[in-house]
């Protein structure tokens, strides 16, 4: 399996609809160089990770002119897009924070298959803030999602969720031998950033696409280095900190090869605090 990762750059002086546009068409250039199976794009990429004060006006639904771009995307490429994240304007919910319209926003995640369907979508469960920013603007997703491929099937998360193991293991309960993470993790973290990817990667014995953002957004310069990470740990390609496009080959079957000779999810003791 051929997994693109585009890592795309957010200029807060490109209009929203002019990047949306051309994350349509990196999206068609990279499948026509790349071939890849799996393309997948970063976190909230149409508005930047740390533009808080444009959350409320750039969302939109799940059918919203990012889906239909995106959409008509995969359909024309023939491929599996995960399309990062966009920010979900939803009926307001109990206990969520709420907008002056009386909507909730979320941090959501988009999945198309190769015909241009939205098979799944998640809405980020661990938001980022420390009671500001998306913490405070954005509800919170409750469901750990996994999305079925042909090849394998793959798990959910998204930026802050790298720090929270448990959501791993769940999704690896589920059946995921592939993690994908669209993240806009700031440059000044850029360690944790590879070091958690390494070690989501070796704790759960599976493949790790983390894809980053470049540029500046909010004013927080992006660390970009998107990675993708082997089940024993191995780096297999890393990205710099500008705009561009890693590509990788999966060897899907080492997944289950790590977990038979080192079967170390086998072992684990359930109920233990």
């Amino acid at each position: 399996m051929r997994a693109s990762l585009i890592q795309m750059g957010v200029d807060p002086d490109e209009p929203v609809d002019s990047r949306r546009e051309r994350a349509a068409t990196l999206v068609r250039d990279t499948h026509r160089q790349t071939g890849a199976d799996l393309l997948v794009l970063p976190e909230l990429w149409t508005v930047g990770a740390f533009a808080h004060q444009e959350f409320a006006s750039a969302a939109e639904a799940l059918d919203g002119p990012t889906a239909q771009a995106l959409s008509a995307a995969a359909r024309e490429c023939g491929t599996w897009l995960h399309a990062g994240s966009i920010v979900e304007r939803a009926p307001a919910a109990e206990g969520q924070p709420t907008t002056d319209d009386g909507s909730t926003l979320y941090n959501t995640s988009l999945v198309f298959d190769p015909s241009g369907t939205l098979v799944r979508s998640y809405r980020k469960i661990h938001r980022f803030g420390f009671d500001q920013g998306e913490a405070v603007l954005m509800g919170a997703g409750t469901e750990p999602v996994t999305v079925a491929l042909p090849e394998a099937t793959i798990g959910l998360a998204t930026c802050y969720d790298l720090r929270f193991p448990e959501l791993f293991r769940l999704l690896v309960d589920a059946g995921a031998g592939l993690l994908v993470i669209p993240a806009g993790w700031p440059e000044r973290r850029r360690e944790h950033w590879t070091l958690l990817a390494r070690a989501r990667a070796v704790e759960n014995q599976a493949y790790v696409l983390a894809c980053g953002s470049a540029g500046t957004t909010g004013g927080v310069p992006q660390a970009g280095h998107s990675i993708v990470v082997d089940p024993w740990g191995e780096v297999l390609g890393e990205a710099g900190p500008e705009e561009s496009v890693l590509t990788v080959d999966l060897d899907l079957p080492k997944v289950a090869a790590v977990r038979k000779d080192f079967p170390a999810l086998r072992d684990r003791v359930l109920g233990v605090r």
